[in-house]
């Protein structure tokens, strides 16, 4: 298929478990990926595979997007050097809705469908003693041991039973949506590799040695680093979630506008659907004009859009404008709490509003220490209401339009903000 082709262009593939195989895809043919629900939003780093699955899905195979409602409970080592926290069942089933939710609007956003399955569905009724004879006998210690992550925690805090297991579970959920939904393909982070292999040598034994034309293959994904090695995905406030909740489109937008530009032709590359030529003319402006950054506008409103939407993308892009000293006026009370919800915020009654001073306000709401402190900043031009600057310490807040609103701002200096709740 061609497809594989634009994405070993794009940096999509790493391992290949028989390249042959893979070439041999065709429209229909049936894949998965899998996520775990260890937190209550997806994230950056699971985009990769999410957009890889789309860029299949694309060229007409057919994607299930499992989440792991089993799996997670048992926790993969992959990637960590001491034992994952276990979730409730409770826990585990809220991700699992949320993350889903999430997946299924990407998907739709971009016009693609796929199948959302929950590993669960087939697990939860398997006994013990089943699973051990039709999975466990299929694998020898020694092949187990000899993965890189089982390897690494053996060398350093240990592993348990339970993460040691986590193979096996995840080559069973293979296994199972071969003979069940003739799923052919697995893909993954390159983290999983030892875990996906362990699918593709369960199916083999299982069913005989199967290598024919429509045999079990995978490739995995390379993890998105930067320049310096370290994963994309963290920001000073934390994860970089994909829910606006834990982590505004603004905030998401602004993410991306950061990226090095070392970087930003790679997630280009990985993130995005844009064609080859429209990446290659954003590498050469890196090259001939980096200070104007057009190559990171490009890569943030790409993402912003693909993950909350164009309206959101323009809201964030109004945010910026507004939060670096643009006009408010034609923002209504909804954009102007979504724009500001991460600033301290005052709530004052429509009754004392009318008869405040901007001095008071400043003072009432913790924008200044105190009145002498207020009045010398608004005599120095330091002082803003919704962004227009305030010169008369005299200046009564019944005068402004914004006397009747329900939500506005105060600035002082240049990023100091406070968002004024009226009551009543």
């Amino acid at each position: 298929m061609k497809i594989i082709d634009e994405l070993l262009l794009r940096g999509l593939i790493q391992d290949i478990s028989d390249e042959g195989l893979l070439r041999s895809l065709k429209a229909g043919d049936t894949f998965y990926v899998g996520f775990d629900p260890t937190a209550p939003s997806l994230q950056v780093g699971n985009l990769v595979p999410l957009v890889t699955a789309i860029h299949l899905a694309k060229a007409g195979l057919k994607p299930l997007i499992l989440f792991g409602g089993a799996t997670g409970s048992i926790g993969d080592p992959s990637g960590k050097s001491e034992e994952r926290k276990l979730l409730s069942r409770e826990e585990l089933d809220k991700n699992v809705r949320h993350q889903t939710a999430q997946a299924k609007a990407l998907f739709a956003r971009v016009g693609v469908e796929a199948e959302f399955i929950n590993n669960l569905d087939w697990t939860q009724d398997l006994t013990l003693l089943d699973f051990l004879r039709d999975v466990g006998k299929h694998f020898t210690v020694n092949y187990m041991i000899a993965k890189e992550t089982v390897k690494k925690r053996l060398g350093g805090e240990g592993i348990s039973f339970t993460e040691f297991s986590y193979m096996l579970l995840q080559g069973f959920d293979f296994h199972h949506l071969y003979k069940t939904r003739n799923c052919r393909m697995q893909i993954g982070g390159s983290d999983q590799w030892g875990n996906i292999t362990a699918g593709l040598e369960l199916i083999r034994k299982k069913e005989n040695g199967e290598r024919e034309e429509q045999g079990p293959l995978a490739f995995s994904i390379p993890l998105l680093t930067d320049s310096h090695g370290k994963k994309f995905g963290k920001s000073e406030s934390g994860a970089v979630w994909i829910d606006p909740e834990l982590f505004s489109p603004y905030k998401f937008h602004q993410y991306w506008l950061n990226c090095a530009d070392e970087d930003v032709v790679k997630c280009l590359k990985m993130l995005t659907f844009l064609p080859q030529d429209v990446i290659e003319s954003a590498e050469k402006e890196i090259k001939n004009h980096p200070e104007k950054r057009d190559a990171q506008r490009l890569l943030a409103d790409e993402m912003c859009t693909l993950v909350h939407g164009s309206e959101a993308t323009k809201l964030a892009k109004a945010s910026a404008e507004v939060l670096f000293g643009g006009s408010c006026e034609n923002l209504d009370d909804s954009e102007l709490e979504s724009i500001f919800r991460d600033v301290p915020s005052y709530s004052v009654a429509r009754e004392n509003l009318h008869s405040m001073s901007f001095v008071e306000l400043l003072t009432e709401s913790g924008a200044v220490k105190s009145k002498g402190e207020g009045k010398k900043l608004v005599g120095n031009g330091g002082a803003y209401l919704n962004n227009e600057r305030v010169d008369n310490p005299q200046f009564k807040i019944q005068a402004s339009p914004v006397a009747e609103r329900g939500i506005f701002i105060v600035r002082t200096g240049k990023k100091n903000y406070r968002l004024i709740r009226v009551m009543g």
